[in-house]
């Protein structure tokens, strides 16, 4: 059904590639290209993996791809609620969001985060432009309604994408931007929204109809159950994988987005693992790349 890819000719490139004019004939293979890039996880704590991400990520657009990223922050977000002493929960790992955390989402994922990462990027010679679903009625979304054990469960201001204008974003990259984008969403009547941002990812890379949605994580990627990275799978292949239970937990949500997003028109989604340096540009500039690559049947 699947194997485990042949990583000679990424430790070729690593040794070989020293110079942009080397690796150009891998690069110019996705030239007009748009690709989304959900980052979060430890790549974004980790102070030189962040530096590498943002360099990699101005190489990509120098390079002419178009890439688009859509962050998340749920560390960031935890910290600010402890200190402001704003008690939050989790619901099958949706964060329970009220009023008073609602605002403390957006502060935290629109304001210092999304602007640190367009700050790196920038420093990293590149012109990001930072922005949320909020912005230029980027991303409408509506109220999750969860049902869990036969009960309807309140998440408050957890929403949704039900729309993405992406005008906005192809505006943005023939304008020579990155958008670097917060999953906080409006409602029809004005209200913000709190969105997962794998949905949000998905969401985007769906509207755009991006030739890959790059999902980076904390783990190498899909594993069978003897722990072996699975690096190319059908979308038939990963709902047989969620139903014998070799995939399990917190990688059935990220696998649905990328099955919901290649139903949406994106071409292949990849799950990475967003702690090994320069894993962008190993898994775009190399024929194997080096995560879990999901296509259609």
């Amino acid at each position: 059904m699947t194997q485990v890819r042949d990583f000679t000719e990424t430790k070729h490139w690593l040794r070989t590639a020293r110079t942009l004019e080397e690796a150009l004939p891998y690069m110019q293979r996705y030239a007009g290209k748009t690709f989304v890039i959900k980052y979060g996880g430890h790549a974004m704590i980790d102070d030189e993996i962040a530096r590498v991400f943002a360099r990699d990520i101005v190489l990509i657009k120098q390079v002419g791809i178009n890439p688009i990223v859509v962050h998340g922050g749920g560390p960031q977000i935890g910290e600010m609620l402890e200190r402001l002493q704003i008690k939050s929960s989790f619901v099958d790992g949706l964060r329970v969001t009220d009023a008073a955390t609602v605002e403390v989402v957006e502060m935290v994922l629109a304001g210092k985060t999304n602007k640190q990462i367009v700050s790196a990027i920038n420093q990293a010679g590149g012109s990001a432009l930072g922005l949320s679903g909020k912005d230029a009625g980027l991303m409408m979304a509506s109220r999750v309604q969860m049902t869990k054990n036969g009960q309807t469960i309140d998440l408050g201001f957890v929403g949704d994408p039900v729309g993405v204008d992406a005008d906005v974003l192809r505006r943005l990259a023939v304008a020579g931007f990155i958008p670097v984008i917060a999953p906080i969403g409006y409602g029809r009547a004005g209200e913000t929204y709190n969105v997962n941002a794998d949905t949000a990812a998905g969401a985007v890379a769906g509207s755009v109809a991006a030739t890959r949605l790059l999902m980076l994580t904390d783990v190498p990627g899909v594993l069978d159950k003897e722990g072996n990275l699975l690096t190319d799978l059908t979308a038939s292949q990963v709902s047989s994988l969620m139903k014998d239970g070799t995939i399990s937990g917190g990688m059935i949500p990220k696998l649905q987005t990328c099955l919901d997003a290649l139903k949406d028109g994106v071409e292949a989604a990849v799950i990475l693992d967003g702690r090994v340096p320069h894993v962008l540009l190993l898994e775009i500039f190399t024929a194997h790349g080096v995560g879990t690559l999901v296509r259609r049947d």
